[in-house]
């Protein structure tokens, strides 16, 4: 355990850091799960309405440095895909 003040912070403010990273993950890997679910219902109003709140998540992660610029492509090329199987 650090004793130096500022050093007790940093570990802090990691925690927070990493729950709330983990959350948007969670997040997204979740709306991935009811996309799939949905285009297999052919369910196109729902998929169409998940895919754009999937891709605004994907950028808003990517922005925050969350999610790499270039995974975030891939994920938003995967979410295209998924949509063009209905």
């Amino acid at each position: 355990m650090a004793n130096i003040k500022q050093q007790k912070k940093r570990i802090r403010l990691a925690a927070q850091q990493r729950l709330r990273n983990r959350h948007a993950k969670s997040t997204i890997k979740t709306l991935f799960k009811k996309l799939d679910a949905s285009v297999e219902a052919k369910d196109g109003d729902e998929a169409k309405a998940l895919a754009t709140t999937l891709v605004k998540r994907i950028d808003q992660a990517a922005a925050k440095s969350i999610l790499h610029k270039n995974n975030a492509a891939h994920k938003k090329s995967r979410v295209a895909h998924t949509l063009a199987r209905l």
